[in-house]
């Protein structure tokens, strides 16, 4: 049940629909994650992520496994999206 609370407070946070704006507000990224091509999540994380050594060691796996491919015009991380979710709720403390 933890879980799902946390997964719920991450997707509050960060999930583009949630915040309900089609632009990344100020200090923010727009990322879209998922393993399917078609079906990936946006989300706007804060650029100070990119400080982050977990966000940075995902970043590097995803490149070394997949490269980096943005056709949605944000940066696109193929990943399951409860690993995303887990690694930006550990990084929000």
């Amino acid at each position: 049940m933890a879980l799902v609370r946390s997964l719920f407070g991450a997707k509050k946070i960060f999930s583009g629909s949630v915040i309900g704006t089609s632009k990344a507000p100020k200090g923010f990224l727009a990322v879209y994650v998922g393993e399917n091509q078609k079906k990936k999540q946006r989300y706007f994380v804060p650029v100070s992520y990119l400080n982050q050594p977990l966000f940075q060691d995902l970043l590097t796996t995803v490149e070394e496994e997949f490269g980096f491919d943005h056709p949605m015009g944000g940066l696109t991380i193929r990943c399951p999206e409860d690993t995303f979710i887990s690694i930006t709720t550990r990084i929000q403390g």
